[in-house]
């Protein structure tokens, strides 16, 4: 607005920068050719009388509204974060927004954001998982938006998707164990229900088991909330069962790998001496423990970055977005070893 409270307009613009409304229309939607001059005396303007274009008012004129929705967990988790600004910055390189919602890992909630992003005219939508209310892809449908799912790869999904598989990094980290020699194997899992990351993370755990002959027992699992204390509840379980206590423990993400850790050394178990922990994410943290933590890699930032350019790509050609797959590796660090001999 200018000093009388006037909302400034694009012909305020014009009449102030000395050019036609056509051109300040083309500089400020970036569409057809502005000279030099013409855009800096129009900056000038702007700058000088406080204009601020109206989105809505925008985004009806070109159909577009340059900004791209996206619905994440939370934002507590570190990873999750990382994620999230990798995916935000390639947005802004390619002149979108991103306008953000959590749903604390609650399929109605998500449903809500999702309907209420599509709602403000989002172009585009990411979501993470692969597990979603019927209802979601059926708003994003309805409004013809391309949209991606994240942290997850199944082959057999419909959806694009653009992530890793939960299921053979799991699987990996069980073979790493019971390959040291631990037969006896627990695990902390995240609550599954409505969490298809947690619930392949499981799965993976007991074919890889499997595969070297092993059970993952149903008294040796433990799903716990992402907290450090869920988690130390969760250990305390565990090594008061009564058939002897694990050698080692598969944990669903470092930070339930981290409250199990605060918790053996709080008992007196020395780990990796007699119980071995394993991660899953690779925070920061999780090289600075004490000890450092075996855990999974997990490509935070390829995926927020392989996600972003999925849905600009999809935007430009006017197509489905296509996924891709990462893979995640594991690191081994200092809280896996083989078993002591003898009875745990």
């Amino acid at each position: 607005m200018d000093q009388s409270g006037k909302r400034v307009n694009q012909a305020d613009i014009a009449q102030a920068a000395g050019v036609s409304t056509a051109t300040v229309s083309r500089a400020l939607n970036g569409t057809g050719i502005v000279t030099p001059e013409a855009r800096k005396r129009i900056d000038a303007a702007i700058a000088e009388l406080g204009y601020m274009p109206h989105g809505a008012a925008r985004a009806l004129a070109s159909r577009r509204s340059h900004t791209v929705g996206a619905v994440i967990p939370t934002l507590a988790s570190a990873i999750f974060a990382a994620g999230i600004d990798a995916f935000e910055r390639h947005l802004n390189e390619a002149g979108l927004t991103l306008l953000l919602a959590l749903s604390n890992y609650d399929l109605e909630i998500e449903t809500l954001k999702v309907r209420r992003l599509l709602e403000r005219g989002v172009d585009a939508i990411a979501l993470v998982g692969n597990t979603h209310s019927p209802e979601v892809h059926e708003l994003i449908t309805r409004a013809g938006v391309p949209y991606v799912h994240t942290w997850a790869w199944n082959p057999e999904a419909v959806h694009p998707h653009v992530g890793f598989s939960n299921f053979e990094a799991a699987r990996v980290v069980a073979h790493h164990l019971a390959d040291l020699g631990h037969s006896n194997i627990g695990m902390i899992a995240g609550i599954a229900k409505d969490n298809d990351r947690a619930t392949q993370r499981i799965a993976g755990t007991r074919q890889g088991l499997l595969d070297r002959g092993l059970v993952l027992q149903e008294n040796q699992i433990i799903e716990a909330a992402y907290t450090h204390a869920a988690a130390r509840e969760a250990l305390r379980a565990l090594i008061s069962e009564d058939q002897g206590r694990p050698t080692a423990i598969v944990c669903g993400n470092d930070v339930l790998a981290t409250g199990a850790l605060i918790e053996a050394q709080a008992h007196g178990i020395d780990v990796p001496g007699a119980l071995s922990l394993t991660g899953f994410d690779d925070l920061p943290l999780a090289a600075h423990l004490n000890p450092p933590l075996t855990t999974i890699v997990v490509p935070a930032e390829k995926m927020g970055q392989a996600a972003a350019d999925a849905l600009i790509a999809a935007l430009e050609m006017g197509q489905p977005a296509r996924g891709q797959r990462l893979e995640a590796r594991l690191v081994i660090r200092q809280t896996t070893a083989p078993p002591l001999p003898g009875p745990s």
